[in-house]
């Protein structure tokens, strides 16, 4: 269960994302970036290699971050 608490946080930011695109965007491009700096200092391996181990978890947050801030500027850009 301990393991999940990052997964319901998330999981609790996507919800309110769903109808606040900004809060989507900053949250999960702010995990992913975090999620890549944790691991970079605290890995016992080349940082090359904790760099590449880090973007495949940490890029699809990021994207979905993205994402969301593209769509957040659309939806202000109309009004």
């Amino acid at each position: 269960m301990k393991n999940n608490i990052p997964v319901f946080a998330l999981l609790i930011v996507l919800i309110i994302s769903w109808k606040h695109e900004i809060v989507g965007g900053i949250a999960f491009i702010g995990a992913g970036l975090l999620y890549m700096g944790m691991t970079l200092t605290q890995a016992e391996i080349p940082w090359y290699i904790a760099l590449s181990w880090s973007m495949t978890i940490a890029f699809p947050a990021i994207l979905t971050g993205v994402l969301f801030m593209i769509n957040w500027h659309k939806k202000r850009r109309k009004n």
